[in-house]
This record gives C-alpha cells, structure tokens and sequence, in this order.
C-alpha cells in the first residue's frame, strides 16, 4: 500500500526542503514540521522536544521523514553534551510518537559519521566501508546516531513501525543555492587528507531527498540503516593514491574502482532501490561551476 500524508521534520532545512520538494513532486501529500516556514506546504510549528505537540501533528500520517538535527562540530564536552541530548531527545520523540500512533514507516537521517570520523584516532577496517562495518563514534553526533539507531531496532519490536536510517554523507547543493558547496571542491584537490575526515564521501541534496522517498517505498520491514552516498569520491586522486598517502596497511577491495565511493552504497542499492544521479564532475568543469540546479 502506498503511504500518502507524509511529516518531514526539518522541511525548512537543506536536506529537508529538497525532501519536500521531491516528494511533493511524486504526488505525496506533505506537511513541514519545523520552526520556519517552507512556502511549498503546510508548516507545523513545532519544537520536537514537545513530545505532546509533535504526537498531534504526527497524528492520522501515514509515514514521517525525519531530518531535523543539529550538525554543527563539538566545541567542547558541554556543547558536546547538550548536542547529543538535542539530537537524541528529538529523534526518539519522533519515533515513539510514531511507534504510539501505529504510523507504518519513519525514514531519518542517521550519519557516515558513525564509522570513525574524523578518522583521526581510528582507521577504517577496510575499504570501501560497508554497512557491515564496526561502529567506531568518535563524537557526540555520531554517538547520538549510534544511539538513535539502536533505539529503531527496539521500538520496532515493540511496535512494529518500520524503520530506515539514512546513513547520509556530506550534503552539497547546487551553485544556486550554496555557491560555496561546489565551489570549494577543486581546492580539496591538492591535499589528499583534506577530506579524509569522512573518506572523501559526499551526497547531492538532491540524491538525499530521493533516498528519503525510496525508504518510504521500500517494502521492506525491521529497522535497517544504509550508507547514502554519491557514486564517487569527491578526490580527483585515485583511491589506491588517496589510500596509500592516508590510510597505508588498510585494506581496499580488488575491483574497486578508480574512484568508486570508498562509502559503499551497496546495501541501499539492494533494499532501497538507490541509484545517485549527481556528482561534482558534472558541477564542476575546468574549475569552474555548472549553474544548473
């Protein structure tokens, strides 16, 4: 059955306005839950830390993507701390209020950063990484991630709501919307570990949203967590280049190719049906960027 009313927390974000526009585009019938305004739909004011208010918005919806979170680095252990209580406590309200209310599906924004970033204590396993991977959080961001993770593990067992954590790369945009997402790009270029922090892995805005409906499609149930990522690294360095200069004595995958995302996108491939359509090669040509959005 296909699920109609859907609630996107954090339409009014990056992420989240593209999430809304893709679905809206597909015929879904869309409400904001956010702070601020999305002119594209109907916008629910909420603070998710109101667990009450956001269970009577989230009432009579068929499915919620949940995208809502405080990104922003650790400064220190207080910021760290009231970071991770931010991004835990909301998360978990979206879900046990969906669990409660016997809402099919919630899809959410889990992170890459679950598996070691900024890959300055520890080294990846084995490249590419999968979604077999140890989780090796080094943050309050990524521990609240892990956390959120295996929360969905539990209230589907309790409830039966299916769950499908987006393990989202980095989120670049368009030259139209943030000139400096792209165009930063060519300078990373010169120094191979200046985007080791998360294996050289990004995701067009635009490759997140249609993640986001294809976990809402998938029929799939449990709870699952997939590696959401472009198809290629964002390096111009080959991998075995980038891995012998970052990561020497780590393992890479015979047939990996030259510059395959070393964050594997295979299982999302497999239960989601996800197939990146966007890379920075078609934003950037010569050093300069493409305006198409």
């Amino acid at each position: 059955m296909r699920l109609e009313r859907i609630a996107v927390t954090g339409g009014s974000g990056g992420v989240g306005r593209h999430v809304i526009a893709d679905l809206l585009a597909h015929g879904y019938d869309v409400i904001n839950i956010d702070l601020v305004d999305n002119p594209d739909c109907e916008t629910n004011a909420i603070d998710l830390r109101d667990f009450s208010s956001l269970a009577a918005a989230l009432d009579g919806m068929d499915a919620v993507v949940h995208v809502a979170a405080n990104p922003v680095p650790d400064i220190d252990a207080s910021t760290g701390a009231e970071r991770f209580e931010g991004n835990t406590v909301t998360t978990y309200n979206v879900m046990w209020a969906a669990a409660r209310l016997g809402i099919e599906r919630v899809v959410w924004a889990s992170s890459e950063t679950v598996f070691g970033f900024p890959f300055d204590n520890v080294a990846p396993h084995y490249l590419p990484v999968d979604d077999l991977h140890p989780l090796i959080p080094q943050n309050s961001y990524a521990i609240s991630k892990v956390a959120c993770e295996e929360g969905a593990r539990r209230l589907h067992e309790i409830s039966g709501t299916s769950f499908i954590g987006l393990r989202l790369s980095n989120v670049l945009h368009t030259a139209a919307e943030h000139p400096a997402s792209y165009s930063l790009v060519p300078g990373y270029h010169g120094d191979p570990t200046s985007r080791k922090f998360n294996l050289w892995g990004y995701i067009d805005a635009r490759d997140a949203a249609s993640a986001a409906r294809l976990g809402l499609q998938a029929t799939i149930s449990g709870a699952h967590e997939v590696t959401i990522a472009a198809e290629d690294t964002i390096m111009d360095l080959t991998n075995e280049q980038l891995v012998e200069a970052v990561f020497p004595g780590v393992p890479l995958a015979p047939g990996t190719g030259e510059h395959e995302s070393l964050l594997s996108i295979e299982k999302a491939r497999r239960i989601l049906g996800y197939e990146p359509l966007y890379s920075w090669r078609d934003q950037v040509s010569s050093g300069k960027l493409s305006t198409s959005s």
